[in-house]
């Protein structure tokens, strides 16, 4: 009787160390890798907050920050988590259990994974409140080199890596040892110059130069379309609205070829092809003259070219009569341009154009070429197609000059361009070059036409042209830091 009761004692006495220890989460038990086992669940909940509020350390350059997790929202699932250790501590039946405490045998406990969640929106404010507008060092900019047509390089600057650095918080709200980001920068690259700036460049690089006769500039951006466009005098800004008529010379080859792949409707036969290359690249006058009559209009070519320039808008470019010494004057053309009471360049009453014409024919050409698209496909719809724009492209990359707006450019650059000067008794009153230029930091439209009341000497002007084109490349091409 004495051991039956002892033995009911011991019983009692194990049941009730088994009910208490039943009633607390089980030993070595780990709710997100913090041992919990033997706590009850408001002594779990505790430990775990304490553990994961701890503020994670911010490293960036050079600047330490801390991250309290409250600020982002980070909020443990405390319920979810208590829940599922619940369900280890109750998965067996309390007799089964008590059988398994009184031999000593216990499973080991699975661990609990984290359950958590932060507000991402609230961290990547915080990143760009708190960090990046505070410690981001920005680029600065490139400066022109005072004097010459050169650019001073910019550095770069550093920017946080928003989207990445979110990602490394996350991980480290997650972990109880690794709670130290070092955040990620992006470099940034230092801006160029306004694009305004480039136009006080080139007029401080005309004025430089102690050129005295009239230079009329034309820019246009590929990439953006911003354009500059100014004509100066003796360091005095000219109006350039309306435009300066100039003396369009072999430039006026440019709407003659537009105009005979207008007219061409896809067949050109070899010797037309091989006239049109020659009449581009050597400029020849009597290749012109024969490629209008065959091609494009037997009597009224010149004319015909004049209206097709018109239709696009170019209301200051024509061509008045054939090229042939003692052709007459097909029509007197009164421009904008050539009709301005200011201004007077003594332009050829036979072909004329402005920069900003031909800059424009430009653009169209490059546009039809590139994408099928621009003005030159909405004019004249079907007529003009994406490879006649590329062959013409092809044919002003072939006309070859060493000097002029090529001269300003590296060897090796592409430029696809027309010349032109005007000759008198051995004496140049007007020069100009208009072209596309690719160049690695971007493609752009340079058009520049110098005139002269007296005698534009060449090698002067000549330079002149190749300085402003070098000061544009230049600006588009900056190196590096």
């Amino acid at each position: 009787m004495f051991l039956l009761l002892a033995a009911a004692i011991l019983i009692i006495l194990q049941l009730v160390r088994y009910s208490r220890v039943r009633a607390n989460l089980p030993s070595g038990l780990r709710i997100a890798g913090v041992p919990t086992g033997g706590l009850d669940r408001q002594q779990a909940a505790e430990r775990l907050l304490e553990a994961y509020m701890v503020p994670v350390e911010l490293l960036y350059n050079q600047a330490v920050i801390h991250l309290e997790p409250s600020v982002i929202d980070f909020q443990l699932d405390l319920e979810g988590m208590l829940a599922a250790a619940d369900l280890q501590r109750t998965q067996n039946l309390f007799w089964e259990g008590f059988w398994d405490y009184l031999w000593g045998r216990s499973e080991t406990p699975t661990d609990v994974p984290l359950r958590a969640s932060f507000s991402e929106d609230r961290l990547k404010n915080f990143l760009t409140n708190e960090i990046a507008n505070r410690y981001d060092q920005p680029p600065s900019a490139a400066s022109p080199v005072v004097g010459t047509v050169n650019f001073q390089p910019g550095t770069q600057g550093n920017a946080l890596d928003i989207d990445g650095s979110v990602l490394l918080i996350d991980n480290a709200l997650r972990t109880l040892n690794r709670r130290q980001v070092v955040l990620p920068l992006q470099r940034t690259k230092p801006p160029r110059p306004a694009f305004q700036n480039l136009r006080v460049l080139l007029e401080q690089t005309i004025d430089l130069s102690g050129y005295d006769g009239i230079a009329d500039v034309y820019l246009l951006d590929l990439q953006t379309g911003q354009e500059t466009h100014f004509a100066r005098r003796q360091g005095e800004d000219i109006s350039v609205e309306p435009d300066i008529a100039f003396t369009a010379s072999s430039i006026i080859k440019i709407p003659i070829m537009t105009s005979i792949f207008r007219r061409a409707d896809g067949n050109m036969d070899a010797e037309s092809q091989r006239l049109l290359g020659e009449m581009v690249t050597k400029s020849g006058n009597e290749t012109a003259d024969w490629l209008m009559d065959r091609i494009i209009d037997p009597e009224r070519a010149p004319l015909e070219v004049s209206s097709n320039m018109e239709a696009l808008g170019l209301e200051n470019t024509y061509l008045a009569g054939y090229f042939s010494l003692g052709s007459p004057l097909l029509e007197k053309f009164d421009t904008p341009a050539n009709t301005r009471p200011d201004i007077n360049t003594d332009p050829d009453p036979y072909s004329q154009t402005t920069p900003a014409d031909i800059g424009m024919l430009l653009e169209d050409i490059y546009q039809c070429a590139q994408t099928d698209g621009g003005t030159l496909n909405a004019v004249f719809p079907g007529e003009i197609s994406q490879a006649e724009c590329q062959t013409m492209i092809t044919l002003l990359v072939k006309n070859k000059l060493p000097s002029l707006l090529t001269a300003g450019i590296p060897e090796g650059t592409q430029i696809a361009h027309k010349h032109g000067w005007v000759s008198s008794n051995g004496i140049i009153n007007t020069i100009g070059d208009a072209g596309i230029i690719y160049s690695p930091g971007g493609n752009y439209i340079l058009v520049a036409f110098l005139n002269h009341p007296d005698q534009l000497v060449w090698e002067p002007a000549s330079n002149l042209i190749a300085n402003l084109s070098r000061a544009v490349y230049n600006y588009y091409n900056i190196p590096q830091q």
